[in-house]
């Protein structure tokens, strides 16, 4: 079942290609079909789950590459189930999304679908080899999406998202390879590295092969000063691509520094983890300011990105450096809710400030004011989704951030305060987009804006339904996580 459910998309975009040219409509009805069907597979997954067991489960293992001891290898754990149901939901949402358009839609379908691919297949993955071949299936099609339907600077902005994500995954490679070198008989197995984590009595390898592992997945996530790549990737982006862009490829580096760098070389990573608090840091308020600084909407919710990961990144180095297992299972549980929230809720934005860029064909906050009345359901969905990212109680952001800030004050009252800052200034940048965007009066500039439709209404809601669903029943998620975080905080 986990395999059917990695190649179902894959399976789906080359029943795609096959349709007729003069046919779009059928595609994109074929490309939802086949998003539904994996959302479906990644459901029963769920079902057949037991949240306490803390070991891989779905797992199957063939042999691969015998010479290299590489093996097709996959097992999802608590985390990589969830991250798996997000990349199917949002898959779903875009699929939702543009099944008006039919602009190359033969292309279009099948690049999101292989994408999806890869992301399912990395979240399974416990072979280091496999997990590098999954993210570069996970990261190419971004490239093309970005360079054919993106805005008017959209080469450039693709050149420079895969000239840095390129560096980033060739830096995790070498540090892959370091580690199947360390081990005897040499082995890419995940599980077998963890265990018996070959670099730990030599300092200066641990040292170089996390520096590696902290590039490669440190640009994907983006941590500051590796970000610069991210916001004119979401500018230049369509709105769809912005979404999985957001919603599911950052997850990429922040699952790898959860799943892999952590478990694998975690002496070195507390060795380095006031590194590591020092970059979260960064992040949170870098990440802030900026978006505060912004007039774009898109480049403002991409700068959030930016803050709302080094969560991920500040709970990593918490993890890494307390000495109580119950702070670092805190601390592991608010970066892996915040990896989900963050899915549902930057994703909503993206999908959200397109409808409106649609509609009205601009993103300048100062174009707009008074949606409230004009686009009531629309402005209901905005509010909701805002409000949830900048941590209001009983939305998915306020569990995330509540856990990774008081794991924080339990290693260092100043870390907590400079991360309460930094959340400070982001309720700041909300709170201007919404008073902004939906109060006060209309420019008379402003052209009039048709209602959501069905669709739209459908696709932004279901992601702000969630978002309320994990902001008053957290149990149903963490009650997911929490094996493979208590697994993580028990390593020695």
């Amino acid at each position: 079942m986990l395999t059917a459910t990695i190649l179902l998309p894959l399976l789906t975009g080359l029943a795609v290609l096959a349709l007729p040219r003069h046919r779009p409509d059928l595609v994109r009805r074929v490309a939802l079909g086949g998003s539904v069907l994996t959302l479906g597979a990644a459901l029963i997954l769920w079902a057949g789950f037991d949240p306490g067991d803390g070991g891989l489960q779905w797992r199957m293992s063939l042999p691969w590459i015998p010479s290299l001891g590489a093996r097709y290898d996959v097992g999802v754990g608590g985390l990589s189930l969830a991250l798996i149901l997000l990349t199917a939901l949002l898959l779903t949402v875009v699929m939702v999304y543009v099944l008006g358009e039919h602009d190359r839609a033969h292309a279009h379908a099948f690049l999101f679908l292989l994408l999806a691919t890869g992301l399912i297949g990395l979240f399974a993955a416990q072979d280091l080899l496999l997990f590098y071949l999954f993210f570069e299936v996970g990261l190419v099609p971004m490239y093309f999406i970005v360079g054919i339907w993106g805005g008017e600077r959209r080469r450039y902005a693709a050149l420079k998202f895969f000239l840095y994500t390129r560096a980033g995954s060739l830096a995790m490679l070498l540090g892959f390879l370091t580690l199947y070198l360390a081990m005897e008989p040499h082995t890419f197995s995940l599980p077998a590295i963890v265990q018996a984590r070959p670099l730990d009595r030599t300092p200066l390898a641990g040292g170089l092969v996390f520096l590696a592992l902290l590039l490669g997945f440190g640009v994907k996530l983006p941590v500051v000063p590796l970000h610069n790549w991210l916001p004119d990737a979401h500018v230049e982006a369509p709105t769809e691509g912005s979404v999985v862009l957001a919603g599911l490829q950052l997850k990429m580096g922040g699952y790898g520094m959860l799943a892999v760098l952590l478990p694998t070389l975690p002496d070195t990573v507390a060795r380095f983890g006031w590194l590591l608090v020092a970059l979260a840091l960064a992040s949170l308020l870098y990440g802030a300011l900026a978006a505060l600084a912004q007039s774009d909407m898109k480049r403002l919710v991409a700068y959030t990105s930016v803050n709302h990961m080094g969560f991920v990144t500040l709970g990593v180095a918490v993890a890494a450096l307390a000495g109580d297992e119950g702070v670092r299972r805190l601390a592991l549980n608010g970066a892996a809710v915040q990896m989900v929230s963050h899915g549902f809720l930057t994703g909503g934005m993206f999908l959200l400030v397109g409808m409106l860029q649609h509609r009205a064909g601009t993103r300048e906050l100062a174009r707009f004011g008074g949606l409230i009345s004009a686009m009531p359901a629309f402005s209901g969905l905005f509010g909701l989704l805002a409000f949830g990212s900048l941590g209001l109680p009983g939305l998915s952001g306020f569990i995330a951030e509540f856990q990774a800030i008081g794991a924080a004050l339990q290693l260092s009252a100043w870390v907590a305060a400079l991360a309460v800052l930094a959340l400070v200034v982001t309720t700041a940048v909300y709170l201007r987009l919404v008073t902004g965007l939906l109060m006060g009066r209309a420019p008379p500039d402003m052209p009039a804006l048709p209602p959501l439709t069905a669709a739209e209404a459908g696709a932004a809601g279901a992601l702000a339904a969630l978002a309320v669903g994990i902001g008053v029943l957290p149990a149903v998620l963490v009650a997911l996580l929490d094996g493979t975080t208590a697994a993580l905080a028990h390593l020695p």
